[in-house]
């Protein structure tokens, strides 16, 4: 089997699969219209966190097996790992798969592989790229072969899961899956699985459907719970001590390019049977204002300052994509409460507001607000916070925060009887 490999967008999965193609052995070509991932990727850089990326690129770099550079160049496997973001109404936007589609045609030939990781609506390898491939006058599945890949990772875990994780690999036809799966097979030691094209592009939508529907059912759980008083968090616990149940757990919504996306994708092609899908998307975005709303309970002034610790969508990661933080946030500012934000896995020119320090964040609050479960986050310094805040008190969204002093008002998600308690207490 040949080994070069020309990958296209190198942002959080074409980065880590360009790099694990050039571990096991192939001379890699990674694109990016990005001249600052570009540049300092053939530093042997990174300009994405993930865990043990760092290393791994610099030796691939230093090796010569992975290079960068803004156009691609000929090689025997095209894979394209670009953004699928989606439009004001949420339909999904292909531009970016489009033009990194027209950009690979003119270095093909004949016996090349096209691999589409990209995460798309259903029929879009039948239906958007093969018809680009024909019009350049290939036959796709004959050829050349073409497939859809899609990643199913987890950020933290990306270099584990890239060789653990089974595959799915979607041809156009047999061969042009088969083709593909040869190729992942030069790291891959989890099962390969071939399929068709729109098989492919479906299973990975639905495993982030499926994702998204539990964790819009626990949240309804926890609305339900804050009306009739109830511990949600218990129930949830209690629940799946059931061998068939597997309850997700609540929080301040749904984010990332994955979950928080993907199943529009399924609702633009099918919106009339998706009734249950689409339902679910409409919880779960509504939950950074039922965050808003509980912070709007504890501290009804709103010159209070808050102390908002978290950005990303996740935690231990540096991701803000799609983050329901980012949208409590910018509600609270437009409420007009004081802030101090911190989020240690977040640099300053990702945002475009200032970035305090632990401290500087919780100096003068009224409340920490707990928008992303990082490491960080699960031990706060109770010193700092009994020292220098104006009202002890955390709003933990995420459920992740351990607090031993007594004197720390503490509500998550399992408690919130006592924001109702707070009110009462609040109007004698």
């Amino acid at each position: 089997m040949s080994k070069e490999i020309c990958i296209i967008g190198l942002g959080y999965i074409g980065l880590p699969t360009a790099a694990m193609f050039a571990k096991a052995g192939w001379k890699v070509t990674g694109v990016d219209v990005n001249l600052v991932a570009v540049d300092k990727l053939n530093k042997g850089e990174i300009h994405i966190e993930e865990v043990g990326l760092g290393d791994l690129v610099k030796d691939v770099v230093n090796n010569g097996n992975l290079k960068a550079q803004t156009s691609p160049s000929k090689a025997d496997c095209f894979i394209i790992a670009v953004p699928t973001p989606h439009n004001e109404d949420n339909t999904a936007n292909l531009t970016y798969v489009i033009e990194a589609t027209r950009a690979i045609l003119p270095f093909l030939r004949e016996g090349n592989k096209v691999i589409v990781e990209s995460t798309i609506p259903p029929r879009t390898i039948n239906d958007v790229v093969a018809p680009l491939l024909l019009e350049a006058g290939w036959d796709p599945g004959e050829d050349i072969y073409l497939a859809h890949c899609p990643e199913r990772v987890l950020p933290g875990r990306i270099l584990i899961e890239l060789v653990e994780n089974t595959r799915i690999v979607g041809g156009v036809n047999e061969i042009s899956a088969q083709k593909a799966a040869e190729v992942y097979r030069s790291f891959v030691t989890g099962e390969i699985l071939t399929t068709s094209a729109l098989s492919a592009e479906m299973s990975k939508l639905m495993e982030n459907t499926y994702r998204d529907v539990n964790i819009a059912l626990a949240n309804e759980l926890v609305k339900i719970s804050e009306k009739l008083s109830v511990d949600a968090l218990e129930v949830i616990q209690l629940a799946n001590y059931h061998p068939r149940v597997n309850l997700h757990q609540p929080g301040p919504g749904v984010g990332g390019h994955c979950l928080a996306v993907d199943p529009y994708f399924i609702i633009e092609k099918a919106p009339k049977e998706s009734e249950l899908i689409a339902n679910a998307r409409k919880i779960n975005n509504s939950m950074p204002k039922f965050v808003t709303d509980l912070v709007n309970e504890l501290l009804p002034n709103n010159a209070s300052k808050i102390a908002v610790l978290g950005l990303t969508y996740k935690g231990n990661i540096d991701d803000v994509r799609e983050s329901p933080a980012m949208e409590v946030l910018g509600i609270l500012q437009k409420e007009g409460y004081k802030l101090g934000i911190y989020d240690p896995h977040v640099q300053q020119n990702q945002v475009n507001f200032y970035l305090s320090t632990f401290k500087e964040a919780v100096k003068d609050a009224e409340c920490i607000l707990v928008l992303t479960d990082h490491n960080e986050f699960k031990q706060l310094d109770e010193v700092v916070i009994l020292n220098l805040m104006k009202s002890p008190s955390i709003l933990d969204m995420k459920n992740c925060v351990k607090v031993d002093s007594p004197e720390i008002k503490y509500i998550n998600f399992g408690n919130l009887v006592e924001l109702k308690k707070e009110k009462v207490l609040s109007l004698t």
